[in-house]
């Protein structure tokens, strides 16, 4: 069983990630309810024939995957491997809009075709030309962890060299005010970067699309090793959640003393954020937090923007002010935990080490 390396990252998110060559250097502060990804010039990664007929979701996962196989120098990987918790829900939403308007007649074929969650992955792989393994998870909040689960399996099992792996959500307006009334967003618009002083009820929506080039080896364009990922399902209390952790982390052969910064899920709704502010002030009150929500916002497959954050740091070796209140930083950054629920029920724990 070989380590497993990340060599290549592409993102697209509410913040200007798209270009590696830049790391939260302009940053999007906006008094707002929902943050929606920065856009790049598609046509730069999709020929404009192709641009024009695909869904948000679509293009963002094309993009960021492409960005992420050039990073890493790789033209073609060996699988394939997507996580989504809402998949292509615009081109969902307007097939069944469609269906009810038409009465169930004259029906055109293209946005049910494209309204399967398999969709991005499937899209990938034509433009590609890659006929390797291709699989999308649907699990809710813990999508995307499943994605990077079944990745490092196949790469421990040598079934794969190098292995594309993502998260991406999109939000609509219909799945937004759905959610809303459920109680899920603020009330009244907030400034993204003072979330975490907001106490009213809720936190801001999100959406995005991250990849990731898992190789068994590492070389110049490597980021970070990849040393563990775990899920785990509605733990009874704080206590079991601190359990978890720390057996993660014996499994994982580090110590809570080794851990130079923790990224945590903090979303700025207090009935949500409790165990987060359990944990820093008991099991992890000697370690340096951080948090990315007000980055990116809440959706069932944030983690892979916090991934992303996370490999960044690694490989700069520098903790950005946004995303932590401390000043004063480890050096070097060896070990970063990051540590995420999504509404208390599918809770993930990931641990990236320096190459």
């Amino acid at each position: 069983m070989g380590n497993i390396f990340i060599n290549g990252l592409g993102n697209i998110s509410p913040q200007k990630t798209y270009d590696n060559g830049h790391f939260l250097d302009e940053l999007t502060n906006l008094e707002t309810k929902q943050l929606r990804c920065v856009d790049p010039n598609y046509k730069e990664y999709i020929s404009g024939d192709l641009v024009r007929r695909m869904s948000r979701i679509i293009k963002m996962g094309i993009a960021s995957s492409l960005i992420c196989l050039q990073d890493a120098s790789v033209e073609m990987p060996d699988a394939i491997i997507t996580g989504t918790g809402l998949g292509c829900i615009e081109d969902t939403e307007k097939f069944i809009s469609n269906m009810i308007r038409n009465n169930e007649e004259f029906l055109t074929p293209t946005p049910f075709i494209q309204s399967t969650h398999n969709t991005v992955g499937a899209q990938i792989a034509l433009l590609l030309k890659c006929h390797n393994y291709n699989f999308t998870y649907v699990n809710r909040g813990i999508s995307f962890e499943s994605a990077l689960t079944d990745a490092m399996i196949r790469l421990k099992l040598g079934d794969s060299e190098n292995v594309l792996v993502g998260g991406l959500d999109e939000m609509t307006a219909n799945s937004f005010t759905i959610m809303e009334r459920l109680g899920y967003w603020k009330r009244k618009p907030v400034s993204n970067l003072e979330l975490f002083s907001d106490t009213t009820r809720g936190s801001i929506a999100g959406e995005g699309s991250a990849f990731f080039l898992l190789s068994n080896g590492n070389n110049i364009h490597s980021y970070a090793r990849l040393a563990g990922v775990e899920t785990f399902y509605k733990p009874q209390d704080n206590s079991e959640v601190e359990e978890r952790i720390t057996e993660f982390l014996h499994r994982s052969e580090t110590h809570i003393e080794e851990l130079d910064l923790v990224i945590t899920g903090l979303n700025g709704d207090p009935s949500q954020d409790n165990i987060y502010h359990h944990l820093s002030s008991g099991l992890l009150k000697n370690t340096q937090m951080g948090y990315f929500k007000h980055l990116c916002g809440e959706y069932m497959t944030a983690t892979s923007f916090a991934l992303w954050l996370s490999c960044r740091i690694m490989k700069q070796q520098a903790v950005p002010e946004i995303i932590s209140s401390s000043r004063q930083h480890p050096e070097p950054i060896k070990n970063i935990l990051i540590y995420n629920h999504y509404r208390n029920l599918d809770h993930s724990l990931m641990l990236i080490s320096q190459v």
